[in-house]
């Protein structure tokens, strides 16, 4: 099974998402930070699904998801 892959810096919100997904079947990882998880999706070109959280310590949601375009489809 792929993974999905959550950008998401408050640990509350993405305890909740986790354990929804996970309860489902689904194999998780998670990135506190965009930066961070950019260079996980990177290393991990067959993820799934990408849940991006629009404001992140280190930038904006929807710049990174500009970044992540140029390099991916997902």
């Amino acid at each position: 099974m792929r993974t999905i892959l959550l950008i998401e810096d408050e640990a509350a919100i993405a305890d909740t998402v986790l354990y929804a997904l996970k309860s489902e079947g689904f194999t998780t990882e998670w990135s506190r930070l965009g930066n961070e998880g950019i260079a996980w999706l990177r290393q991990h070109p067959l993820t799934a699904l990408l849940i991006l959280d629009v404001g992140l310590p280190d930038g904006n949601g929807f710049e990174f998801c500009k970044t992540i375009r140029r390099f991916s489809d997902i």
